[in-house]
């Protein structure tokens, strides 16, 4: 007996006629019929006995029915499981991220993703660039997410987000009136840099050099995140990325465009070894809903 027979043979007992069994499967009314006979015949017994056109299980299909609860949970719980993956529902996905875009675009992307696939497990890290291409190359992370982008052979990638560069200041500071800062501006000001070496240092940098501004910060530091909780303590100025500002929550921090134009983009990383799964593709479209989101809140 064929997992299809025990399911007109279920139905058939729960509503005592062919009709509403037929009904219930989308079948027609013969064609339970012909499935029962088939079934008495392969069985060598009667199923059922037929009482003023109502069919009444006998002991031996009840013992059927019940011994067939265990087989339909498990189809149950296997359909539910190809649900899960068709929709993305559950599994392991593991992403790796750069300061900036960890602390403001992937937790809100990442809250999203997790709300509707409560069976999904995610790891994710923290790490500088070289880690984010390290991990994506390894595939250690299925994904990686970055400032900016050097070309690395066998790694895609697309555009997430661009935006700009921006002076944050502290409290009272003596350029807190103006509407734009520039390189020149911060000449001879408490100044907080970014570290020579990274990317984000080195373009900074660049840009004063293109306005003409000697570069001499009071204080170095590798990341933005960190410039921000310094500007914010009234230590000085900095020129940081456009994400990071929005880590400081609480933090009284002033922030302004800032010129020459420092463009930052954004990156979305993975291997062209291996085709994505379903669960980074789905991860993929949350965090371009998340940028167009900035998009709109930065507008």
């Amino acid at each position: 007996m064929n997992l299809r027979q025990l399911e007109i043979l279920r139905a058939v007992i729960r509503h005592r006629t062919t009709v509403a069994a037929a009904d219930e499967l989308a079948l027609s009314q013969p064609a339970i019929s012909n499935a029962l006979k088939a079934m008495e015949a392969q069985a060598g017994f009667a199923l059922f006995e037929r009482v003023n056109n109502r069919l009444f299980p006998t002991s031996e299909a009840m013992a059927l029915y019940k011994e067939s609860e265990a087989i339909f949970a498990l189809h149950a719980k296997l359909e539910n499981r190809v649900r899960d993956l068709r929709e993305c529902r559950s599994g392991l996905l593991s992403i790796v991220a750069t300061p900036p875009l960890a602390y403001s675009i992937i937790p809100r992307a990442l809250s999203d993703f997790l709300r509707r696939r409560q069976q999904t497990r995610v790891f994710f890290d923290v790490r500088r660039y070289e880690g984010i291409i390290d991990g994506v190359s390894s595939r250690v992370a299925e994904l990686g997410f970055a400032l900016g982008l050097s070309h690395h052979p066998g790694i895609a990638h697309e555009v997430v987000h661009t935006g700009e560069m921006v002076c944050v200041l502290p409290p009272n500071h003596p350029l807190a009136e103006r509407s734009v800062i520039s390189a020149s501006d911060l000449v001879g000001l408490p100044f907080i840099g970014l570290e020579r070496g990274t990317r984000l240092g080195e373009a900074v940098r660049e840009s004063f050099a293109q306005a003409g501004a000697p570069f001499q910060p009071t204080v170095e530091v590798r990341y933005c995140n960190t410039a921000c909780v310094l500007a914010a303590a009234g230590v000085g100025a900095a020129v940081v990325d456009p994400f990071s500002p929005r880590q400081s929550g609480g933090q009284d921090l002033i922030v302004r465009p800032f010129t020459p134009k420092t463009v930052a983009v954004a990156y979305m990383l993975w291997s062209e070894a291996e085709p994505l799964s379903r669960l980074a593709k789905a991860f993929l479209n949350e965090v371009r809903q998340a940028s167009r989101s900035l998009h709109h809140d930065a507008s």
